[in-house]
């Protein structure tokens, strides 16, 4: 959804209607995630994706229907024998979809949510998918302010606490509620999108392997930064565009800058005076991964430094060290495949192993 707003919002500006599908729910072996989303505009163009290409045609029929009756529609494709030329998907999974037409009579939210999104500010989409408040009214919740309404000022009120609890945890799903926001009823299902600013991907040493590191962050959707305390190499032609690079003592930046639980940093200067205070206070702090680059002689001297410098077992564990997974790399861009796969292994819970090697879903559950 975060990709095809800028497109949205194009369309939004001129007044053209289009039909937005959204999936709301999944189960089982799944294609997308709960918030993937396709549009379908002016002159038949489609932008984004709901299920990697197995019920997009489906689809883009619903959402010209839902533009020409003005009326949102709920609809569940499931598994498709592969002989039969019925509409499905073939993984044997199940998806539901949300497909709504919007214009600015429709949805008055629609350029509060893709101002905020596009400003890096918090925001969960609030929308309802079925029972007896209107299907598709749509509630934009910011920490501090609310927009729109989903027809009853109780599911509103309901909804906003909700709403901002799971934008705290970056979090998208379904909840249920009765008609007027009542907690112990589920006569309607309202679906919550939330669109938390982007993760950071922190890049210590501005060499060559650092850039290919930071274009492949930049890919995965972390707002990456790369620091380097020598002038010469931490320069903004040496990275991608939209990396930003600073010229900082690495242990002095990180000391000054925010981490959270979803913030990656990766350590490739490889020398002891840059490394060890570095990573003594990387590792003192929250982030989802840190990963240190160098040989095993390397690793080795790095870790008696750290244990000098009074880090404990429990944080030690936490590094990835020598970063990334075995994967053969040699060049930069193979590093940073290997370091990038090393960071979604980690966070879904993967294995690392050849799939073809092992047995039972693909799809972690979201």
């Amino acid at each position: 959804m975060r990709d095809i707003l800028p497109r949205l919002s194009e369309w939004y500006a001129d007044r053209v209607p289009f039909g937005l599908a959204t999936v709301v729910a999944v189960s089982r072996s799944a294609p997308r995630d709960p918030g993937a989303a396709m549009a379908v505009g002016p002159g038949d163009e489609a932008v984004g994706s709901v299920s990697g290409g197995c019920v997009e045609g489906a689809v883009f029929e619903l959402a010209q229907e839902v533009v020409a009756s003005g009326e949102a529609r709920l609809e569940t494709f499931g598994y498709s024998d592969e002989d039969a030329f019925a509409v499905g998907l073939t993984c044997g999974g199940e998806i539901t979809l949300l497909v709504r037409p919007v214009t600015p009579a429709t949805d008055p939210t629609f350029p509060v949510i893709a101002e905020a999104v596009a400003a890096g500010r918090p925001v969960t989409v609030a929308t309802v998918i079925d029972g007896p408040a209107p299907r598709g009214a749509t509630l934009a919740v910011g920490p501090d302010e609310v927009s729109g309404t989903l027809g009853s000022a109780g599911l509103d009120f309901a909804v906003t606490a909700d709403a901002r609890g799971e934008l705290a945890l970056g979090a998208t799903g379904l909840r249920h509620y009765g008609p007027h926001g009542e907690r112990r009823e589920d006569t309607v299902a309202v679906f919550l999108h939330s669109f938390a600013p982007p993760p950071r991907m922190l890049v210590f040493g501005a060499i060559d392997y650092a850039a290919a590191v930071a274009r492949i962050g930049g890919f995965l959707g972390y707002r990456v930064t790369v620091c380097d305390a020598r002038p010469v190499f931490a320069t903004p032609k040496r990275f991608p565009a939209g990396v930003e690079v600073v010229v900082d003592w690495p242990h002095r930046y990180l000391h000054g800058t925010d981490t959270d639980a979803r913030t990656v940093i990766c350590v490739l200067t490889h020398d002891p005076k840059f490394d060890v205070p570095l990573l003594t206070e990387a590792l003192r702090r929250p982030a989802a991964y840190i990963g240190a680059m160098g040989s095993r002689r390397t690793h080795d001297d790095r870790m008696r430094h750290l244990v000098d410098a009074g880090l404990t077992e429990p944080e030690l564990s936490r590094l990835r060290s020598p970063v990334g997974l075995d994967l053969g790399a040699r060049t930069p861009e193979e590093v940073a495949v290997s370091v990038a796969a090393e960071i979604i292994a980690l966070r879904w819970g993967g294995s690392g192993t050849p799939l073809s090697a092992t047995a039972g879903k693909i799809h972690p559950s979201p």
